[in-house]
């Protein structure tokens, strides 16, 4: 489901990153995670794994199978989240332009990245949910992960 408007680049010395090869309409569905589905049973677990996916619940990520994974973050981003599993424009994006989201937008266990987004709003260290500003939060306002704005936003408890 991944748009046929972007194309994948060297990201300046941060990667590979996805581009806007067409303008992108505001809400326009840029990529899906499609992927295998995780939950807890670390065991299935690897470095590359545990940097790509996204959570959609307490103990549940998912992957994706196509271009999502590859959309570097920004605390200044021009995508968000909807429906749990999309990455969709939250303006329009000119061509050449990178797509980015803000991880903090569906995460909110304890990975942690530090960031070298280079934006003037980088907050340095992205990681949950529960610790992304409350303006940041109202700047996003529907572009975060339903999972995250539909319950209170505190640290995940392990089950007894």
């Amino acid at each position: 489901m991944d748009s046929r408007k972007v194309v994948v680049r060297d990201a300046a010395g941060r990667g590979k990153g996805l581009f806007a090869s067409a303008l992108i309409k505001k809400d326009e569905v840029v990529a899906v995670f499609d992927g295998a589905i995780y939950d807890r049973d670390w065991e299935d677990w690897n470095d590359d794994l545990y940097n790509h996916v996204i959570q959609f619940e307490q103990w549940r990520w998912r992957d994706s199978k196509g271009v999502a994974r590859l959309i570097n973050h920004s605390c200044d981003p021009n995508c968000g989240i909807r429906d749990l599993f999309k990455i969709v424009a939250m303006r329009d994006i000119a061509p050449g332009e990178e797509i980015t989201w803000d991880y903090e937008m569906t995460e909110n266990y304890q990975w942690r990245m530090k960031c070298r987004c280079g934006s003037p709003q980088c907050r340095k260290v992205i990681g949950a949910y529960r610790r992304m500003p409350p303006a940041v939060r109202r700047k996003y306002r529907g572009y975060i992960s339903e999972w995250l704005t539909k319950k209170p936003a505190g640290k995940p408890q392990r089950p007894a």
